[in-house]
């Protein structure tokens, strides 16, 4: 039986994850976190899916060796690679993964065209292709891969000339008209969202991070497993880097 004060477990292929982590922390204050991102292998998007689970399996054991009530793979890739897998692992814990915001993107903009902003990898994966069977009837649904963008957030490129040049022309390889929407389908992309929107301005943009961590109530609440404490909780961060300044950029991207 877990203890309802013991933290909930994030995990992500490096920084990315922070963005969700900033969603649960809005969302539940008082509970108490441990996040670990794998930058020392970042990106998983251009990695083979065998390698991507195997690194995310290691990854979760050492969480769930510090305590975690709850796991939360705050990474698209990850979760398309392995959630499946760990839930069959440890079908007493409440695990809660990601995937691209494509239903509210669908539900808002019928008939209209709707850019998936991912990784290789993650636009490669059965998850995907199971999303996107679901919601192409309803609206364009055009892939678009941006594994390159995940290297700037990791060493904290947030907005440069060069970045924007980039997003500029990832959007331009893959769409020959602006884009009603913006899913964007990698939890590093919300950290470059502002040059996103500079790139393509009148664009609405999604990210299923809050959704994310409303899932993560919701499991909590259904298992009775929430803290009950209205103080609030801590938040560790480790990094399989041993980087102080990969550390240090974690919490800099949480307080943002």
């Amino acid at each position: 039986m877990k203890q309802k004060n013991a933290p909930i477990a994030v995990f992500d292929s490096g920084v990315g994850g922070i963005s969700v982590l900033r969603e649960l922390v809005a969302l539940m204050p008082n509970e108490n976190y441990i996040y670990l991102g794998d930058s020392a292998n970042a990106p998983y998007g251009t990695r083979p899916v065998e390698e991507i689970r195997a690194l995310t399996l290691a990854n979760v054991d050492i969480l769930l060796e510090q305590g975690a009530k709850a796991l939360v793979v705050a990474c698209n890739t990850a979760t398309s690679a392995a959630v499946r897998i760990l839930r069959g692992m440890y079908p007493e814990l409440p695990i809660v993964g990601i995937e691209p915001a494509l239903k509210p993107a669908a539900l808002h903009h019928p008939g209209g065209r709707i850019a998936v902003l991912a990784t290789n990898m993650t636009l490669r994966q059965e998850k995907f292709a199971a999303l996107l069977e679901h919601y192409r009837s309803q609206a364009g649904i055009i892939p678009v891969p941006a594994s390159e963008l995940v290297e700037y957030v990791e060493r904290g490129e947030l907005d440069s000339p060069a970045l924007f040049s980039l997003i500029k022309h990832i959007l331009g390889r893959h769409l020959d008209a602006p884009a009603d929407a913006i899913v964007l389908g990698c939890t590093h992309f919300p950290f470059v969202r502002p040059v996103i929107e500079r790139a393509a301005p009148h664009t609405v943009i999604y990210d299923g991070g809050n959704g994310t961590a409303r899932e993560a109530r919701r499991q909590l609440y259904a298992m009775e497993l929430t803290n009950p404490s209205s103080e609030p909780g801590s938040i560790e961060i480790q990094n399989s880097s041993g980087d102080p300044d990969k550390i240090m950029l974690c919490y800099q991207l949480l307080d943002a």
